[in-house]
């Protein structure tokens, strides 16, 4: 007779046993740890222990969960956020807060760059920008546009800071030691402006580049306020 096993195979368990609170941490796991198939019911099993098809049963599919996974990340960008901060600084605050959650769960950050989770979470978001700008004095069709500039150019950089990590080590190696090999190397004749600011193109950092993008949003919502106010 075979010898019963020393250590049985853990029992899978069934839709009932689960959360969707716990199908979304267990994504947010597998997505903290740099993997793109998050949101694969086949690595939900696995992670969860659990039989695949259960998690159809709190979730209609897999854009349903991306959705609500996403929308707890924006949970997490607020809860960053102090409060008592003036507009401007709750929009830096925004910010950061934006780019670290989307760096620690790429494929969630990459992924909801150019979706909406019409969720509580998002709404949240939406309300603290429009209290930002018509803080600084927009309100009416203008709040409206501004919000739009400033979630969207957000949600682009952030976005694509997250997808970049989920590309292979050596691809992204290739592409942040170009600026000191090819863009070195080009014709001085025919780019000029490469060639004279070669180094300085060099050294740019994408923390420079974050912070230069979000005054500059600030920057413009100033201006505007400035504008409409001019007799």
């Amino acid at each position: 007779m075979p010898k019963p096993s020393a250590t049985p195979a853990r029992s899978k368990r069934a839709g009932s046993q689960l959360t969707p609170d716990a199908i979304i941490e267990a994504s947010l796991r597998i997505a903290a740890r740099g993997s793109e198939d998050a949101f694969t019911v086949r690595r939900l099993g696995e992670e969860l222990g659990a039989d695949p098809t259960a998690i159809y049963r709190h979730f209609r599919d897999k854009d349903e969960l991306l959705l609500s996974v996403a929308d707890r990340t924006l949970g997490e960008v607020l809860d960053s956020i102090p409060e008592g901060l003036g507009w401007q600084d709750r929009l830096r605050a925004l910010a950061a807060g934006s780019l670290d959650v989307a760096l620690k769960y790429p494929v969630v950050g990459s992924t909801m760059a150019s979706r909406t989770t019409r969720r509580p979470n998002e709404f949240r978001v939406v309300e603290l920008i429009l209290g930002a700008v018509t803080e600084a004095g927009l309100d009416g069709a203008e709040a409206a546009v501004h919000y739009r500039m400033v979630g969207d150019s957000l949600l682009a950089f952030v976005g694509q800071r997250a997808a970049y990590l989920l590309f292979p080590p050596d691809i992204r190696e290739a592409d942040e030691t170009s600026w000191n090999r090819e863009y070195r190397m080009v014709d001085p004749e025919g780019f000029p402006h490469i060639t004279r600011l070669s180094a300085e193109l060099a050294e740019v950092t994408e923390e420079e580049i974050f912070l230069a993008r979000v005054e500059a949003l600030i920057t413009a919502i100033e201006t505007r306020v400035e504008t409409l106010r001019r007799p």
